[in-house]
């Protein structure tokens, strides 16, 4: 693959107007209970006041009763078909994995000019619209962490090296130059394109897929453009107890229930680290959330289709470790 490919995908308006059309996206496959936090994400931006809709991608085995309670929640459901890797390579460190390649189709929701995607088990506690102001041409997203054991099978964890921490382990220079940066694909922004979707699945055709299924697959896609973004956009739980020194739970914006037995809507507290005074706060935070009926969708709340609200940029600065701010009036 030429590595200007995304780059250059991104030059190409994906709309025939001037318009810049926004949104959020997140991704429901099946009939279980993940629609409890594609809900809970609905109305925790309504609770922050975000000025856009969320898109759901749903997958065709998403019963209707589902999507007719995301709807009511005021959601834009998208059918999507499944995308698959090659045949017979799915050996991946979670068996279900495998269904997230489908989250590719997401590039081809052209009427969006730039879209932040947010897994279903993601919460948003504060206002993150600006995001959508950052330059064009960029993928944006959160550094993960290489500590714990699904990441065994790489060289990072070999020599306990972490990117979270570098100064901890440094990367020896006898097996050469050190990874390249690898974010966590539970949050980012991106910007739809009819030839970057069509790339995408170009080379997914061509190339083996690897542990971590997609996340894998677009940390290698969009390498070059990649820039990260400070650790509160998407504050995975396990932070709180590898790298508690990184984070500052006050100005947490984006919190991912990711960790084995974090899912707020699954939660009993006797998993590894459940017990935490910090994580049993994040979970009450969520359900204060879900059952705030004040936040459940009326019609008032509706993002008219094909508008936006036009903020002034309030980012100024972006480098290779970090994003500069200037201060903004809050998205009221």
């Amino acid at each position: 693959m030429d590595p200007a490919a995304p780059a250059a995908a991104f030059s190409s308006a994906p709309l025939g107007s001037q318009m810049k059309k926004r949104a959020y996206v997140t991704f429901l496959a099946g009939d279980g209970d993940y629609v409890k936090g594609v809900v809970g994400l609905a109305k925790g931006l309504r609770k922050v006041k975000s000025a856009y809709s969320l898109v759901v991608a749903v997958l065709p085995d998403v019963p209707e009763p589902h999507r007719q309670l995301l709807r009511a929640q005021g959601c834009v459901v998208r059918e999507i078909e499944p995308v698959y890797p090659p045949e017979n390579q799915v050996q991946f460190a979670m068996a279900y994995y495998v269904i997230n390649y489908s989250k590719l189709r997401i590039w081809n929701f052209l009427e969006y000019s730039k879209m932040i995607y947010l897994d279903a088990d993601i919460q948003v506690y504060d206002n993150i619209d600006h995001l959508f102001d950052m330059p064009d041409g960029y993928f944006y997203a959160v550094m993960d962490c290489f500590c714990e054991k699904t990441w065994s099978h790489s060289r990072q964890y070999s020599i306990g090296y972490c990117q979270q921490c570098p100064d901890k382990v440094s990367w020896p220079t006898e097996m050469g130059s050190p990874p390249p940066l690898y974010f966590n694909a539970g949050m980012f922004v991106f910007e739809p394109g009819q030839s970057t979707y069509e790339n995408l699945l170009k080379t997914l055709r061509m190339i083996p897929p690897t542990p971590f299924a997609e996340q894998d697959f677009l940390n290698m896609y969009f390498e070059k453009i990649y820039k990260p973004i400070p650790l509160v956009y998407n504050l995975v739980l396990a932070m709180l107890w590898r790298h508690p020194e990184n984070v500052k739970l006050e100005k947490v914006k984006v919190v991912h229930y990711c960790a084995a037995g974090s899912k707020p809507w699954r939660y009993t507290g006797k998993e590894a680290n459940m017990d935490r005074e910090d994580i049993k706060m994040l979970v009450a935070k969520w359900w204060d959330v879900y059952n705030d009926e004040s936040l459940d969708f009326k019609a008032e709340d509706m993002v008219p289709e094909g508008e936006t609200c036009m903020r002034p940029l309030i980012i100024t600065a972006i480098s290779e470790n970090k994003i500069n701010y200037i201060s903004a009036p809050s998205a009221a």
